[in-house]
């Protein structure tokens, strides 16, 4: 590759005023064609003299070997001009110019001294110098080699030439001096490889131009030179550009201006060294991510066996109440917030870590395990650590919170408890004390949660994860203390219930005593009433005295009867009024008594003694009366003084039914109503007027007598003729039914014969 000692960025503004340049055309030498075009402005001498040294710098030695053609243009200029020119020329490029075409106006300047000037110079000079003709031009250089300015066929465009040039040279200079890094970065890398693998990438991987974007560049020139438009007719290259029609023979800019060549080889070294960098960059990325996976690892690591477990450690306490727990999980929630943020780094790194094992070598898949392992078994014992932390907090608010309802529950039976009990009745009572159960009974299931929940936080603290040995020990003391608590806690809640229980049973046995007073009472008040009632019954129903001594012995035994349960419910009432008094005695309760329940049965009793013993009287008087009227009425003879007795009883008895019974107190009470009196002394009087009839039956039968006695034998006479015609008349009945039977018997035996013939 040829060296370029000048870049046209440094002269372009003067490379831009177009004071030659090199179209691309050749003369019949194969010679490049230098064309200096002057014009009519001044034209400085110094920046011709830079943009000729820029453009003969250009080609290759071989190529300047060949010569140049010089195309003067001084049909816009003065000869002076053309003439400093042409001198000028023997110092820029003395060796390499063949022959100056010197372009000169219609109305050109005197001959003699143009061609002697020249003449004699051209020893001097060391080229030829022509002076020519626009039109004459094409007898030194084919018109497909000049450019339309002189009458040719030869396309060029300078700012084409000069954009491409630009482009040329910046590739060559990016692509050479990253060609000059990336050899040193590669070269580096395979010395210092071996020594040092845990080196950081630094700047030296960063190399000052995009290896990308200059390969585009390169190629999309290549590209342009293929096409030859670039510098030449028949082809493209680095010193013009433009195209023509010449011969296809001529392939100037591939062997003479080495542009497209260069390019390429630039490319091909560009390309192998990009490779070998990419591979570096690769092995060094490969390594970096190594580098950063394993101080990611190391940075989770650290964090969570430091400040993480730190953290945990720090935290044992379950609180000593609802609120106080509540404030332990909310800190624990901050916790494990903080601890997600490592996870999440632990899951990305994971996720690296499997991805490089899939594409690693074995020494760094041995490496990525062995890291991941280490990452894994932390993470996993911290978050088995803020796990079983969790369940230890659940547990204790349910503990807590299990503890501070029984505490209510109890509280609320306590002031149950403390509460006097004065209600009104004994249901109020019965609904007190079923209450009073209840309540005991939900204290007792609360403390039996309260036990079970205890237990679970017991398994639950006793169940976390042991930390490592070479982590710091777990505090074991605050440890024993919450495991002392929560004990502490149940037999507390034990003790009170028991207080509890005993304040209910002695409670239990007044609230009982009570009802039983309010049911004694209640009975003493039943039995008043039964008593009353039976006394009523007694006095408005108990009349009749029966008609006869049989029904009136009989209500003699009801009345005894009737009278016995009189008795027992007298007693039960003064056994309840008895109990009553024992029971305020016993319940210290000095404002209730039996008030006026006992006056009330004494009186009641006393009246219903009196009635009953009246009702007893009179019906042993009534059956002594039916009795001894019965005897007499049966008796076919009877004395006038029994049938006195009877007349004296009977009176005796009316008597007393027209008599009222008379109260201790002095009031009286009928038995029954008029009527029901009434009744019962009908059945005497009719049982009065049968003696008194048997009392005149008596005295007629003394008169009668005789009669009597006659009339029945003539009676008997008369009966006994009518049973001896009774007996006649049947003797004959009888007969005649023996004699139809033989008959009978006889037809039988004479069929009997004529059926066996």
């Amino acid at each position: 590759m040829s060296s370029v000692t000048m870049e046209a960025t440094n002269i372009l503004p003067v490379l831009k005023k177009k004071l030659a340049f090199l179209s691309g055309g050749k003369d019949r030498r194969s010679g490049l064609i230098l064309t200096i075009p002057l014009n009519s402005d001044q034209t400085s001498m110094e920046e011709l003299s830079a943009t000729l040294d820029y453009l003969l710098s250009i080609p290759s030695e071989k190529c300047k070997a060949r010569g140049f053609t010089v195309i003067v243009d001084g049909r816009r200029s003065q000869w002076n001009i053309v003439k400093t020119v042409v001198l000028m020329l023997q110092n820029v490029i003395p060796a390499e110019v063949s022959l100056v075409c010197v372009v000169k106006p219609d109305e050109f300047w005197d001959k003699k001294v143009t061609h002697f000037c020249f003449w004699k110079e051209k020893d001097r000079l060391g080229f030829e110098v022509i002076l020519v003709s626009a039109n004459k031009l094409t007898r030194y250089i084919e018109p497909c080699q000049l450019t339309d300015d002189f009458g040719g066929s030869l396309d060029y465009d300078h700012s084409d030439w000069l954009n491409k040039r630009l482009v040329f040279e910046k590739f060559t200079k990016e692509s050479t001096s990253l060609l000059d890094e990336l050899s040193i970065i590669n070269d580096g890398d395979k010395s210092s490889g071996s020594v040092d693998k845990d080196k950081s990438a630094d700047c030296t991987l960063l190399p000052s131009f995009d290896p990308e974007t200059v390969l585009q560049t390169g190629h999309e020139l290549l590209s342009e030179l293929q096409q030859r438009r670039f510098n030449g007719s028949e082809g493209g290259g680095g010193g013009g550009g433009g195209g023509g029609q010449g011969g296809p023979a001529w392939r100037p800019m591939e062997e003479e201006l080495l542009a497209q060549p260069q390019v390429m080889k630039l490319l091909d070294s560009l390309r192998e060294q990009y490779t070998k960098y990419q591979e570096v960059c690769r092995q060094r990325n490969k390594r970096t991510q190594l580098d950063e996976i394993h101080t990611k690892v190391m940075q989770v690591v650290n964090w969570l066996q430091g400040p993480g477990s730190e953290l945990l450690k720090t935290h044992q306490a379950i609180g000593d109440s609802m609120r106080a727990a509540q404030a332990l999980q909310q800190k624990h929630e901050e916790i494990e917030s903080q601890h997600s943020e490592w996870f999440a780094v632990y899951v990305e790194l994971n996720q690296q870590i499997a991805a490089l094992l899939s594409a690693g070598e074995e020494e760094e898949v041995a490496e990525l395990k062995t890291l991941q392992q280490q990452l894994s078994d932390v993470c996993y014992r911290q978050a088995a650590h803020l796990e079983s932390r969790q369940n230890v907090l659940q547990a204790a608010q349910g503990f807590h919170s299990t503890t501070q309802e029984l505490s209510q529950q109890l509280d609320g039976l306590l002031g149950m408890l403390c509460a006097d009990v004065a209600p009104a009745d004994g249901a109020s009572i019965q609904q007190n004390l079923k209450l009073l159960e209840e309540k005991l009974q939900t204290v007792e299931g609360g403390l039996t949660s309260l036990r079970q929940k205890g237990a679970q936080l017991l398994e639950q603290m006793c169940g976390q994860p042991s930390w490592p040995l070479e982590e710091t020990e777990s505090p074991a003391g605050e440890q024993q203390d919450n495991i002392q608590q929560i004990q502490g806690v149940m037999e507390e809640m034990q003790l009170r219930k028991q207080r509890c229980e005993d304040m209910v049973d002695v409670r239990r046995l007044k609230m009982l005593q009570m009802v039983q007073l309010f049911k004694c009472e209640e009975d003493a008040l039943q039995a008043v009433e039964w008593l009353s009632e039976l006394l009523d019954a007694l006095l408005k129903t108990h009349v009749r005295l029966g008609d006869d001594a049989q029904e009136t012995r009989t209500m003699l035994d009801k009345h005894r009867k009737f009278v016995d349960v009189a008795q027992s419910t007298y007693d039960y009432g003064r056994q309840l009024l008895q109990a009553t008094v024992v029971l305020c005695q016993s319940l210290r309760c000095t404002t209730r008594s039996s008030g006026d329940t006992l006056p009330r049965l004494n009186r009641v009793w006393k009246q219903f003694s009196v009635s009953a013993e009246e009702r007893q009287q009179r019906l042993e008087l009534a059956l002594n009366f039916h009795t001894t009227a019965e005897r007499v009425l049966q008796q076919e003879y009877v004395d006038t003084e029994s049938l006195d007795d009877v007349d004296s009883l009977g009176k005796t008895l009316l008597d007393r039914l027209t008599m009222p019974v008379i109260f201790p107190d002095g009031s009286e009470q009928y038995f029954g109503s008029p009527s029901d009196t009434a009744a019962a002394a009908e059945g005497v009087r009719e049982r009065l007027l049968l003696v008194e009839e048997r009392r005149l039956q008596q005295q007629e039968a003394r008169l009668q007598n005789e009669d009597e006695e006659e009339g029945v034998l003539n009676g008997q006479d008369a009966r006994l003729d009518v049973i001896g015609e009774e007996l006649s008349e049947k003797e004959e009945q009888d007969d005649d039914e023996e004699e139809e039977e033989g008959a009978g018997q006889q037809d039988e035996d004479l069929d009997r014969s004529t059926q066996d013939c």
